[in-house]
């Protein structure tokens, strides 16, 4: 069974102290990850029984000012416990490994994000459109974009 999740904060910030770090956040219990070391960080969540994240519940690209953020919300369904894991991204050219080889759920939710925010996953297995036609110019979820801009 899966501990406190904050316990579990601690235990990855010791598990991965220059990758992992806690952050305040008022309504979820929040970590930060390097891309480089969300595939690692996120099978340890999901394999370590004393984690026990086993559900990938949803995930979502956020724009920032100065930079993307990737959001994945993590759940522990033998106790309800969930995570939220934030990874920043550059702004210009958004890239995240794939977490399909770890939650098959991640298969769609990254083709989502892919069309509508533009964020490239490494390694996905079949990274396209999913919701815009495959011709379809910019990625309509980004705050440059415009239906002006398209035309």
């Amino acid at each position: 069974m899966a501990k406190n999740v904050q316990g579990i904060v601690e235990e990855l910030v010791k598990q991965f102290p220059s990758q992992v770090e806690p952050v305040e956040d008022q309504h979820e219990t929040t970590i930060r990850v390097e891309a480089g070391q969300l595939v690692s960080v996120m099978r340890e969540l999901k394999d370590n029984p004393a984690y026990d994240f086993k559900m990938l519940a949803d995930l979502t690209a956020v724009e920032n000012a100065d930079d993307f953020e990737m959001v994945y919300h993590l759940m522990s369904v033998s106790d309800a416990g969930m995570l939220k894991v934030r990874v920043k991204l550059d702004k210009v050219a958004p890239r995240v490994p794939s977490l399909v080889a770890v939650w098959t759920a991640a298969n769609v939710q990254e083709r989502e994000t892919y069309d509508l925010m533009g964020v490239i996953f490494e390694g996905h297995p079949n990274l396209k459109r999913i919701l815009c036609p495959e011709d379809f110019a910019g990625h309509p979820l980004r705050k440059e974009y415009t239906l002006s801009a398209r035309n």
